[in-house]
């Protein structure tokens, strides 16, 4: 009994962690499926607690609870396969299922999969109650741990031994999946998360055989509990820090954004002072030619003022922006199509090429296709008139925090004096004839609001090289979320 209680003990130990997991960390998905594994595991170690309490409970009762508590390593399956198919399928990319063993490893880990499997472990579970599966107690007489009851199980026990079998699978399959997972906090939960679950599993399977008792489990239970715990902490610190890295980005860009509107205001104010005295000045009479004309052009410069101003101001001004999910890969398609004419028109080869799939980011999809729109306009009107052949390619990459875009096009190329102040408002470089010099200010404007930013990597008389980073999006909430900047 004494061995029972221990085991039981144990087996408290993931249920606690779950208990604290979910009220540390409970506005994610993913804690709720390490809370269940937790629970789950748990319940294991119940079902092999049990078979120790042969004095205080009777054979019935201990059978009764035995094929109970076989539900923990029973829906462990489908539940290794929530953790993966959650993490997999919010990813902000992956690899493109380039060879056949790929594609099979990915049709696993979808949601018709997922709901299989939940099905398979039922029937697992069911044929467990019955003879098939486990037939009876018998007692067992070991050195270390006394007389116990083990089970007799019945023909069908091949079944459950395939469906754990599935299990060890699935975490192989888990591991090498991540591998393929280009943000390093959640590739590395997963692949620590698996070998975690696999450490757990292997002297589990050892209970089958009553030579070796039936405490190997427990060991398996302190490490998993302490290996995930140690993981999913981390986890979530990496993605909190990263998180607050962003914010405070984007408090520092607004509060540069209400400095300048505040200077532009006190500008507009001052010019509306040199307004009024030049209009006071204009209804006098003592003014000669040289006067006039002096304050007629005061009068034209506080006016061009104006619009300045007034053109800053609606540059800088930004309606509220929603931001979602969207697959970026898709965004740029699209903007390609909508620039086809124009490319057609003017003879320009573009090649967009996308190794990722999905390439989902958080954003607000109509400005950044105008963020591609304006670029392949940019590039289209840089081409030299007397090349043969004008092309532009965007490629896509993948660092361990951003995604990133390449813009290559074939241009006259921009001076590298100019390589900054080419993104400032009304900055015209006489590539185009007409135009106020807001485009790729736009750009650089709207890749900032996505937290992100703009580089010319490399320009020359062939072409220039833009460089867009946006960052990898935060999963924290599993979903979609909006936000506003005004």
């Amino acid at each position: 009994m004494i061995i029972g209680i221990l085991i039981c003990a144990i087996g408290l130990l993931p249920l606690f962690l779950a208990l604290s997991i979910n009220k540390v960390y409970n506005e994610t998905k993913l804690s709720v499926g390490m809370t269940i594994s937790m629970i789950l595991i748990t319940i294991w170690q119940l079902d092999i607690g049990v078979l120790y309490f042969r004095d205080v409970l009777s054979e019935d009762t201990v059978l009764f609870l035995f094929k109970l508590f076989r539900a923990g390593p029973t829906f462990s399956l489908p539940m290794v396969l929530y953790m993966a198919y959650w993490i997999i399928n919010n990813q902000p990319s992956v690899m493109k299922k380039t060879n056949w063993l790929t594609r099979i490893a990915y049709a696993l880990f979808t949601k018709k999969a997922l709901i299989g499997f939940t099905i398979w472990s039922t029937v697992v579970y069911l044929i467990s109650w019955s003879n098939l599966g486990v037939k009876g107690l018998v007692v067992a007489n070991e050195r270390f741990t006394g007389n116990h009851y083990f089970p007799e199980y019945g023909p069908l026990l091949w079944v459950y031994f395939m469906h754990m079998a599935g299990i060890v699978f699935f975490l192989l399959v888990v591991c090498v999946l991540s591998l393929r997972i280009r943000n390093s906090h959640f590739k590395n939960f997963l692949m620590g998360f698996s070998f975690n679950a696999l450490l757990l599993i292997v002297p589990g399977v050892l209970n089958f055989i009553p030579l070796t008792g039936l405490l190997t489990s427990s060991i398996g239970v302190i490490v998993f509990s302490v290996g995930s715990l140690h993981i999913f902490v981390k986890f979530n610190v990496d993605l909190k820090i990263h998180s607050y890295e962003l914010m405070e980005k984007q408090k520092k860009l607004d509060y540069t954004g209400q400095l300048a509107g505040s200077l532009i205001h006190e500008v507009k104010n001052t010019n509306s002072i040199i307004k009024s005295f030049s209009g006071m000045l204009e209804k006098s009479h003592t003014l000669n030619e040289r006067d006039k004309r002096t304050l007629e052009m005061i009068g034209k410069s506080s006016e061009h003022l104006d619009q300045l101003t007034d053109n800053y101001s609606s540059y800088m001004k930004s309606s509220a922006l929603i931001f979602k999910t969207e697959d970026l890969a898709e965004i740029i398609q699209e903007s390609i199509d909508f620039s086809a004419g124009m490319l057609q028109e003017n003879k320009v080869e573009l090649a967009f090429t996308n190794i990722y799939s999905p390439l989902n980011v958080y954003l607000n999809k109509t400005n950044l296709e105008q963020v591609f729109i304006n670029l392949i306009k940019n590039s289209v009107e840089a081409m030299p008139e007397n090349r043969s052949v004008n092309k532009i390619k965007i490629s896509t990459e993948i660092d361990d925090k951003n995604i990133i875009i390449h813009f290559i096009d074939t241009g006259k190329g921009i001076p590298r004096e100019n390589w900054v102040s080419v993104f400032d408002p009304f900055i015209s470089l006489g590539n185009k004839k007409r135009g106020m010099g807001l485009g790729l200010p736009f750009v650089k404007k709207m890749m900032i609001e996505h937290l992100g930013d703009i580089n010319i990597v490399e320009s020359s008389p062939d072409g220039t090289h833009f460089k867009l980073e946006i960052p990898q999006e935060g999963v924290l909430n599993g979903g979609d979320y909006q936000e506003r900047h005004e």
